[in-house]
């Protein structure tokens, strides 16, 4: 009786592709991570489709989402689709770097044991820093953009110890699974609350500083989005709408998270965000002190990304010279938005020549190149303007902030254009 069954049994199992069930699953596994470090879309459907190839797989296809992949394997007469969904995900510069090496390194065949082993022991790498330097860079980077913001000194101080805290608590809530909605508005509350318990702290101590939008803005920057944000404008110019558009409003929710805690808490003291002159020096220490920022701002943000040295140094120094370019030719007349492109495709051509040379990936130089020319107080300005009814303002704020964004991502795109053949021609 038993061996009757056995037979039965046997001729359904032999129609299972088991091969290309693991085969599916390894390269399924290789998207999943990419995508949860925090890569572009395309590039993660590049390195599927590398695996792909390694395993010997005939053609395979995938359509990529922020939090989703759809993904079909072909081998010979039988194919499979299999979806998978990432829920936990962040950015993680080291590690899109190991997953990319792996990817252009992979040999002509190999098989879904080294693939798992590979994977394996990229996945079990723990994060360069601990979380008390994690934080400090966070809170570094906030600082400098208080100084490109015209903070003054007592205001950077306190930006400094409040997006210290904040990113901490950050980093562990999202280690512990909680909303990232949640999580930058908490965040977001905690590190406004510091800043103005220590404006508090000064005036006790006779120390007059006013609670200006420049540093107040500066403490939350840790918050911006700026993976998401970037990697939405490369997606959507490569026409890829789904991830394009799914990246574009995780983006904006988050800001707007963050937005609702500092206009929360702005309740608590009165806040000024009108437009504050910077601090008197002469020209060649102005710019002196804005590369400096600048060099900070980026450096600190990369590290923050969990970026090697080598990396954050390379993303430091472009983000130094990109951004005193784009300050030096706002200060001598040009437009902002055009200043902004000017930059941005600077820092993709200064990116295209680095990248190579110091053996990271595009995207991880990028990002925090340019995260210093987002706009944070101006963005806030058309939050304290609407709440105020001034809505002309709010208008004309709201519509600045999305030109200058946008201008970031037209410079981008158009250094992509010229720097890289593979992404500006597509094939498929």
């Amino acid at each position: 009786m038993a061996d009757a069954h056995a037979h039965e049994r046997d001729p359904e199992h032999s129609l299972e592709p088991v091969g290309l069930i693991a085969q599916s699953g390894a390269i399924l596994r290789m998207g999943r991570m990419m995508l949860a470090a925090g890569t572009a879309s395309y590039r993660v459907k590049e390195a599927m489709a590398a695996v792909a190839h390694a395993l010997g797989i005939d053609r395979h296809t995938a359509a990529v989402t922020l939090t989703e992949i759809t993904a079909t394997t072909h081998r010979g007469p039988i194919f499979r689709t299999e979806v998978t969904e990432v829920r936990k995900f962040g950015v993680n510069a080291e590690r899109i770097k190991l997953l990319d090496d792996f990817r252009s390194g992979l040999p002509e065949t190999l098989t879904v044991e080294q693939v798992h082993a590979e994977l394996d022991r990229i996945e079990h790498k723990p994060a360069l820093y601990p979380a008390a330097v994690n934080a400090l860079s966070a809170g570094a980077a906030c600082a400098a953009f208080g100084v490109l913001n015209n903070a003054r000194p007592l205001e950077v101080l306190a930006v400094l110890v409040a997006a210290t805290c904040g990113q901490f608590l950050r980093r562990a809530l999202a280690h512990r699974g909680f909303n990232p909605f949640g999580t930058t508005m908490v965040a977001a509350a905690l590190a406004c609350g510091l800043y103005l318990a220590s404006v508090a702290l000064y005036g006790i101590f006779s120390l007059s500083v006013d609670v200006h939008a420049s540093g107040y803005i500066a403490c939350t920057l840790f918050l911006l989005p700026g993976f998401p944000l970037i990697t939405s404008a490369l997606d959507l110019a490569k026409l890829d709408f789904s991830a394009g558009i799914s990246r574009l409003v995780f983006a904006t929710m988050m800001i707007v998270g963050a937005a609702l805690s500092v206009w929360g808490l702005t309740l608590i003291d009165a806040l000024d965000a009108t437009a504050r002159e910077p601090i008197a020096l002469e020209p060649a220490q102005h710019y002196t002190m804005m590369a400096l920022a600048s060099l900070i701002g980026v450096l600190g943000f990369a590290l923050m990304f969990n970026s090697p040295w080598r990396m954050a140094l390379a993303a430091a120094l472009i983000g130094m010279v990109s951004n005193t370019a784009r300050l030096y030719l706002i200060d001598h007349g040009v437009m902002i938005q055009m200043a902004t492109v000017i930059a941005c495709v600077l820092v993709g051509v200064l990116v295209a020549i680095a990248a190579p040379r110091t053996g990271s990936p595009i995207i991880t130089l990028q990002v925090p190149a340019v995260l210093v020319m987002i706009p944070g107080v101006l963005a806030f300005h058309s939050v304290v303007s609407l709440n105020e009814g001034d809505y002309t303002d709010t208008v004309g704020s709201v519509l600045q902030v999305v030109l200058i964004v946008l201008s970031i991502m037209v410079g981008l795109v158009i250094a992509k254009l010229f720097t890289d053949r593979q992404w500006a021609f597509d094939k498929g």
